[in-house]
């Protein structure tokens, strides 16, 4: 292992500091994940990019007490030479969803090896929406968490900065994500990177859908029964993994009426009847249509558009979303092939190797990583 910088190596780093803390802390019973905890992750990831040799990480500023705790924290941190170099983003801040686009939009600009990104659902769709080929770290500090994983950022960091550097490529520790694509008049309005729904509800309002009584459609890309979300519906009737070529379209219904009625858990501590009348495969490249004329449509849990009958709008499955890496596989490369080991300590401190043992070294651990599955 090196701990030398790559100067010309640098990762992003964007975190919300709204996310965890929108309205269904009080209509559900979602925990708020403080400002705090934010910064303490952060940290812990410029500790882990720097052991894996990045040698700058630019960090979107923000005017909600992150980036002025960060600058507390790295000018008292004794072991600060250890870390990257820290930029935070010249921009214009508005404390809104345009502060995610223009940081990522910098942070391309710049050639950073990969995002990391701290936010739930709708941050990550922010990101994709703009982020291209580099690959991102889906971190959850969200409500509704099913894109980004609930992960130590210390070990997150390392896969992100093996990706970032080329030691793990792209094409062996990524995978592609697939979205979901709204058009009105075939003009496009926006991307998913788990779910619309489709609700007659008249206006946007507070964002987050949580009631389930307007609701006539869901289109997931993927659907998995542990899942939190409107996209827990779709999970508990007819699981779909991420990798699947195809998506869902889940039709509903009134409750004890429709064919089918689950209790899905829709928010944290809010687990409620929705009828599903209808489940139907979707492929990349068809479009869907909807099944009410006027109404509003919510990306990944968040009323975002509203559509009149005079407009047609369609919803259509991507299969080029956004690239991301896979941590537990970048952490299994890392170890067969020994990106992590200083080997020239071994016999200096009296390391020894059976036979087996020597067989099974960085140099050919296919065998045991094998064994291990």
């Amino acid at each position: 292992m090196t701990r030398s910088a790559l100067h010309g190596v640098s990762v992003g780093i964007v975190a919300n500091p709204s996310s965890g803390r929108d309205i269904r802390r009080l209509v559900a019973r979602a925990s708020v994940f403080p400002i705090a905890e934010k910064c303490n992750i952060i940290l812990r990831l410029l500790s882990a990019l720097g052991v894996v040799g990045i040698g700058q990480v630019l960090i979107m500023p923000d005017v909600g007490g992150i980036t002025d705790r960060l600058r507390r924290a790295i000018a008292s941190n004794r072991t600060a030479g250890d870390w990257p170099d820290v930029k935070f983003l010249d921009m214009v801040v508005e404390d809104g969803p345009s502060d995610t686009i223009r940081a990522v939009t910098h942070m391309s600009n710049a050639g950073v090896g990969a995002i990391v990104v701290l936010g739930g659902d709708g941050t990550h769709r922010l990101v994709a929406s703009v982020c291209g080929e580099i690959p991102i770290l889906a971190l959850s500090t969200g409500t509704n968490n099913v894109f980004p994983e609930i992960r130590e950022a210390t070990v997150a960091g390392m896969a992100a900065g093996l990706v970032a550097t080329g030691r793990v490529s792209t094409a062996e520790g990524t995978w592609r994500n697939k979205i979901l694509e709204v058009s009105i008049n075939t003009v496009s309005c926006g991307l998913a990177v788990v779910d619309v729904s489709i609700s007659t509800d008249a206006w946007t309002g507070s964002k987050a859908l949580w009631h389930p009584e307007a609701l006539s459609q869901i289109f997931v890309t993927f659907a998995e029964p542990a899942a939190i979300g409107l996209s827990s519906v779709a999970g508990l009737v007819c699981p779909v993994s991420r990798m699947a070529n195809h998506g869902l379209r889940i039709d509903i219904g009134q409750p004890g009426i429709a064919g089918v009625t689950v209790r899905a858990p829709i928010a944290p501590g809010l687990i409620v009847p929705v009828g599903v009348t209808k489940v139907s495969e979707i492929h990349a490249g068809e479009p869907q249509y909807l099944r009410i004329r006027q109404g509003v449509i919510a990306l990944d849990g968040e009323r975002e558009i509203e559509f009149r009958p005079d407009q047609q709008v369609s919803v259509q499955l991507g299969s080029a979303g956004p690239i991301t890496i896979d941590t537990e596989r970048v952490m299994l490369l890392a170890a067969q092939k020994g990106l992590l080991l200083d080997k020239h300590h071994h016999h200096e401190q009296g390391m020894e190797l059976s036979n087996e043992a020597e067989k099974k070294t960085p140099s050919s651990l296919e065998p045991l990583a094998a064994q291990a599955k």
